[in-house]
């Protein structure tokens, strides 16, 4: 399986083009992906890439200044609802791949055993529990074919952006879900 040249995740062309072509964007996505729109999580790195200037990188965004990278997610409009608390969590997860996985996204699951390691690689990032560890492995299986042995009993199983495949999935997607919630599903 190759690659996406997209990723429908927003209503921004050059935002789902570069959370499919940049590993650190779809991960830094998927760390916004919380209290906010799907669009808002996801175009979240191309905000951030363009506002910093100069590489994208976990080293990069590591070693930034706290005070700077916040005021950076502050910056109107904001990044995220929760700026402060979203600055440090990025800041976080880069630093910790800089310290494990050589400032490597693909670290995360490469060399890896099986799914269940990649889960524990997953879930030892700040702010990665369950959730968010079987959303990114879903979507890294399904849309860019990382399928370590026993990923399918990683999957979500509830609605989420693993569905997405095209162009108008992420509007399906919100009607499935609520759907879903209004018969009493629970993430």
């Amino acid at each position: 399986m190759s690659a996406p040249q997209v990723l429908y995740f927003t209503d921004d062309d050059a935002a789902n083009r570069l959370i499919a072509a940049d590993d650190l964007a779809l991960l830094v996505g998927i760390v916004l992906y919380q209290q906010v729109p799907t669009e808002k999580a996801f175009s979240g790195p191309l905000v951030l890439r363009e506002r910093l200037g100069g590489p994208f990188d976990a080293t990069r965004i590591a070693e930034m200044d706290p005070d700077a990278l916040e005021a950076v997610f502050r910056e109107r409009p904001a990044l995220h609802r929760f700026p402060a608390a979203m600055a440090k969590r990025v800041q976080a997860v880069c630093r910790h791949l800089v310290d494990h996985h050589g400032g490597r996204v693909a670290g995360l699951w490469e060399g890896a055993a099986d799914a269940h390691e990649v889960m524990g690689r997953l879930t030892a990032m700040p702010g990665f529990g369950d959730y968010k560890a079987r959303i990114y492995l879903g979507v890294l299986a399904e849309r860019f074919g990382v399928r370590p042995a026993g990923w399918e009993e990683h999957l979500p199983d509830w609605p989420s952006i693993v569905d997405i495949s095209g162009a108008g999935d992420l509007q399906e997607l919100k009607e499935r879900k609520k759907a879903w919630k209004a018969a009493g599903g629970r993430e």
